[in-house]
């Protein structure tokens, strides 16, 4: 695929920053997307997840917005929080050479006041779910008059979810003149009547949706105990990182704990924890201290980790393009990933479709170490100061390494959001860098407070 330095109307300072973040080549969406968008035309694409949709957009709608203006230009409209923030992140990335560049994420378990506040302050690109974004247009602390270009991302699981008579509403709100993005995987007839109501002679792209055979090996295992077959693909396969997805947060919930006491290193997501939580979660998985992560479907759109080895559907989902989204979250990029599912040795019809494209699996056939455990040898260490305090991951990894006497190689990752900082620390560090933070030691002349996440 051609480099993105072919396109004659990316800047060189945005070249430096895609290079920076490891995007050299484009993907077929992103080479395809591209030029349509620039040139203003509606657009219909539907790629699979992973295919490197976010920047297909995000390039253009970053080049695009002026930040002389400070009202905003670009909706981004998303079905779930997670996504709203991974895509609000990507879009901080890429408009890191473009000064003051606004990105505003809009979504339910953070107060509506604090969101209006942020509002009046004045935002360039706004990420929202229908439900937050609707509340917004009804309190009239949202104003869409200036909207230039609006974003469906996901559009699929968004009418999924039973949003279509809320994006109508929300787009009632729009100028009319407008350009009309809509990202979908999958194309239904919903879709399809959706797309006819606001777009407008759209250009329409489809990119392989259906995951590479080999990308992704797919396995199914027939088992009436279904805990004893997880712990023995665990014990036999072991990967380095695992999503573990059940049908309900009570199933999530208990099979975390079990597998906690089992002695893995595991965190749950499901709808009950509150955003902090959430994204707390998705932070520990992604930075390794916790290697299993066990979800609802929350996780089966949005969740954009790098490097997950295996899924396992410790229940089936009745929809198969759930289960398409689902084992999406491994063999991203150019990864390879395996999907595993357990079934009972009945046959139910609603899940009757995984034995038309998964393998069988034989249980009896699996070498198992019954004593391996996914522990992980970090822990996340919190920081209560963030972006907000003006900290900057060389503060932090200055003040570990040269006040604290850290080694380089016991600091893994490190994020930064706006209220608070999280960074994965080896075992053997921990208890070290608490005691200084508690005796006063200082980052970036602030004292900052500090505890290891649950």
């Amino acid at each position: 695929m051609a480099a993105f330095s072919t396109f004659s109307s990316l800047p060189p300072e945005l070249l430096k920053t895609l290079d920076s973040l490891g995007f050299e080549h484009m993907t077929q969406i992103q080479a395809e997307s591209i030029p349509v968008i620039f040139e203003g035309k509606d657009l219909i694409a539907q790629s699979k997840t992973g295919s490197g949709k976010t920047l297909a957009f995000g390039i253009p709608t970053v080049i695009k917005t002026d930040t002389a203006q400070n009202t905003p230009q670009t909706l981004i409209i998303t079905p779930t929080r997670e996504l709203a923030e991974q895509i609000a992140t990507s879009l901080r990335q890429v408009a890191a050479y473009k000064p003051n560049l606004k990105v505003l994420t809009l979504y339910g378990g953070v107060p509506l006041r604090a969101q209006a506040d942020s509002l009046t302050k004045g935002a360039h690109i706004l990420v929202g779910t229908p439900g937050r974004l609707l509340d917004h247009l009804s309190k009239e602390t949202l104003d869409l008059d200036s909207i230039e270009r609006v974003i469906l991302d996901e559009a699929d699981r968004m009418l999924d979810m039973g949003f279509y008579e809320d994006i109508l509403k929300i787009t009632q709100s729009l100028p009319e003149k407008r350009q009309t993005l809509l990202f979908s995987a999958t194309f239904s007839p919903k879709i399809e009547e959706l797309a006819a109501t606001l777009l407008h002679d759209p250009e329409t792209i489809k990119v392989q949706t259906e995951h590479e055979a080999q990308k992704i090996a797919e396995r199914y295992y027939e088992t009436d105990e279904k805990f004893r077959t997880l712990k023995t693909l665990i014990g036999s396969y072991q990967p380095e990182s695992l999503l573990i997805f059940a049908n309900t947060k009570s199933d999530v919930m208990a099979l975390a704990d079990r597998l906690h006491q089992e002695g893995h290193s595991v965190i749950d997501l499901h709808g009950d924890l509150d955003q902090t939580e959430r994204n707390e979660a998705v932070i520990a998985f992604a930075n390794g201290s916790k290697r299993i992560m066990v979800a609802t479907d929350v996780a089966s759109r949005g969740l954009d980790i790098e490097g997950i080895d295996m899924v396992i559907n410790h229940d089936l989902p009745f929809d198969q393009e759930v289960y398409t989204h689902r084992i999406g979250r491994t063999g991203r990029a150019d990864a390879v990933g395996t999907a595993l599912s357990l079934t009972g040795s009945r046959i139910n019809p609603k899940t009757a479709y995984v034995r038309d494209r998964a393998h069988k699996g034989d249980p009896k056939a699996l070498r198992v170490d019954k004593h391996y455990t996914m522990q992980s040898d970090y822990d996340t260490l919190v920081l209560g100061s963030g972006k907000r305090d003006k900290l900057r991951k060389g503060d932090i990894l200055g003040t570990l390494c040269k006040e604290i006497g850290i080694e380089v190689g016991d600091i893994g990752k490190i994020d930064l959001t706006q209220n608070r900082s999280y960074i994965a620390l080896h075992h053997r560090a921990t208890d070290k860098v608490l005691k200084a933070l508690k005796n006063g030691v200082k980052i970036k002349k602030q004292k900052v407070k500090g505890w290891v996440l649950d």
